[in-house]
């Protein structure tokens, strides 16, 4: 692990220069927000007014700077509209129709910048019958079809919003932003990315959905080879109550992990007969309870077993792996996943910690250009932080 200084003046990554407009929410806009930052993009976040006590552990809020706007007084649009002007993208999270009523929408903001990459991220997407619907994670993951697809035969498994939020989402406008801001670069043309996690999701599922077309995947869960059904492709219970994790797809990954775990029944063979799964499961499930997870670390580590112990988030940043590679770093005292992917000549980094609402009023503002009396007239202007 290695500790970071923050260093909001002093950016670092492939996007700096890049200036992007963060209008604040919850979910994939802040966390693609943290992506751009990571990598050097200048993110302003736009806070509303009222309290919002500074969280240090809002991990997802790193790395850039805010100002507190009051979007329903002509002297805040103002302002925004003047970011606007000098901002190569925009990212924001409404319902459809907020921004536009708000006098932020596409249309105004393109003709104030026509380069400007306007990204847009919602559950449902702008258009189509559930477009006003709200939602969460679930709900967008139900739709796709992926939720369908994941757990035990008996129920769907509710997963962490990393699927549809992060996944589906805050990745795919990530990406959305950057392509955008390259045509715009080229072109001079900017545009309007229309982001749903929905369909985020069903990109993700794209494999899935080839196999399911090609009659290779069973509409059921737990009944094939990725989604619990196999024996070779499972999570398995130690002796110590502990977990480990096997994905032993190629059979000559297979052949070693039946070799290592001593699977000696001649029945273990059949790799790829589904209808023996069920009952090979079982067996695989009693070898491993016969020792604790270290000693089945001992044994799989290091081999083409296709093997991980399943940890604990708690156990995750001490694991040796990681310390090798620096996965977690140190900012304001508190350990987080570092920037990730890595650079070799322009390497991202936690630019500094998250920030209370209108940390940077003043700063900002200035740095983006906005005339003094604007600054001034602008509502509220917070004490300001160092």
């Amino acid at each position: 692990m290695t500790a970071q200084t923050p260093v909001q003046d002093a950016r670092s990554g492939p996007l700096r220069g890049l200036r992007v407009l963060e209008f604040a929410g919850i979910g994939p806009v802040p966390f693609c927000g943290m992506l751009l930052a990571d990598l050097g993009a200048d993110v302003l976040r736009i806070d509303r007014p009222g309290p919002d006590p500074y969280d240090r552990f809002s991990l997802e809020a790193r790395g850039r700077r805010s100002v507190v706007l009051d979007l329903k007084s002509s002297a805040g649009v103002e302002v925004a509209l003047r970011l606007i002007e000098a901002a190569d993208g925009l990212i924001e999270g409404f319902r459809p129709g907020v921004m536009e009523r708000l006098g932020l929408g596409p249309e105004v903001a393109l003709a104030r910048n026509p380069r400007l990459v306007y990204g847009r991220m919602t559950g449902w997407g702008q258009t189509g019958p559930y477009a006003g619907m709200a939602g969460h994670d679930i709900n967008y993951v139900a739709l796709a079809g992926a939720l369908h697809a994941m757990g035990p035969r008996e129920k769907p498994a509710i997963p962490l919003n990393l699927v549809g939020d992060f996944g589906g989402g805050a990745l795919y406008l990530a990406f959305g932003m950057l392509a955008g801001i390259l045509h715009a670069s080229r072109t001079g043309e900017g545009q309007v990315i229309d982001c749903a996690m929905t369909e985020g999701t069903l990109s993700l599922l794209t494999l899935i959905y080839g196999h399911f077309q090609r009659g290779t995947w069973r509409d059921q869960r737990a009944s094939n080879v990725i989604d619990g059904g196999s024996h070779f492709y499972n999570v398995y219970q130690c002796a110590d109550g502990e977990w480990i994790a096997l994905a032993a797809i190629e059979p000559q990954f297979y052949a070693e992990l039946v070799r290592l775990a001593g699977l000696s029944d001649p029945e273990f063979a059949a790799q790829w007969d589904a209808e023996r799964w069920p009952a090979l499961t079982e067996r695989v499930a009693a070898v491993i309870r016969t020792r604790t997870r270290a000693e089945w670390c001992a044994i799989l580590e290091g081999t083409d077993a296709c093997f991980a112990p399943v940890l604990k988030l708690g156990e995750v940043a001490r694991h040796p792996h990681h310390v090798a590679r620096n996965a977690f770093v140190e900012v304001d005292g508190v350990v987080q996943p570092a920037p990730v992917p890595r650079f070799s000549r322009t390497p991202g980094r936690v630019q500094g910690p998250p920030v209370a609402a209108g940390a940077h009023q003043r700063e900002a503002l200035q740095d983006w250009g906005v005339p003094e009396d604007l600054i001034e007239a602008s509502w509220p202007r917070p004490q300001e932080q160092d």
